[in-house]
């Protein structure tokens, strides 16, 4: 009876360290309200989205999340282009659980994969605000400006690599760099 106790509190562990409860984004190419519209239509489609705020003059969108639903950071910014636009900027709010980060390293969270760059070490408990690091998340200046932070060729690609092998991590796993 205690084995079982135990595994269902290893495997609530494993589930709740971290949750993206909202992400802020903003979007350049924006010229009117109706391009603002389109990105929220699309934001919209997304299952885990329960509401899209558009803020038309910064052309930034606050996505509010559906408790319990998991985010594809990737897929918020397909949409994003889907609809003629791309990301400049974007930030997520997550609610972390004792998540332990160390600068320029992998910590599996919310069913992702974050490196974290540029970031004290420290643990993590309450909600936080990320930002979104990765190619397609930042301007070209931005990503640039992030290689300073880390050697790991995981930066460049977005995906586990060679470099990533001391992690027990699958090469091609999605991994997204954050700071804090």
């Amino acid at each position: 009876m205690r084995k079982i106790f135990f595994s269902i509190a290893v495997l609530v562990s494993f589930i709740s360290e971290a949750q993206v409860r909202k992400i802020t984004l903003q979007a350049s190419g924006l010229t009117c309200s109706m391009c603002s519209n389109a990105i929220n239509k699309s934001l919209k489609s997304l299952d885990a989205v329960e509401q899209v705020n558009s803020l038309i003059k910064t052309s930034s969108f606050e996505i509010i999340l559906r408790p319990g639903r998991e985010i594809n950071f990737d897929m918020v910014r397909k949409k994003v282009e889907d609809a003629g636009f791309f990301v400049a900027r974007m930030e997520a709010l997550m609610s972390f659980d004792e998540v332990k980060v160390v600068d320029d390293s992998h910590v599996s969270a919310s069913g992702m994969i974050l490196h974290f760059l540029n970031s004290k070490n420290q643990v993590l408990s309450g909600e936080h605000t990320i930002r979104i690091l990765d190619k397609g998340f930042v301007t070209a200046k931005e990503f640039r400006k992030g290689e300073r932070y880390t050697a790991m060729g995981c930066y460049k690609t977005g995906v586990a690599g060679s470099c990533c092998s001391s992690y027990d991590l699958k090469p091609g796993t999605r991994i997204y760099h954050v700071s804090i």
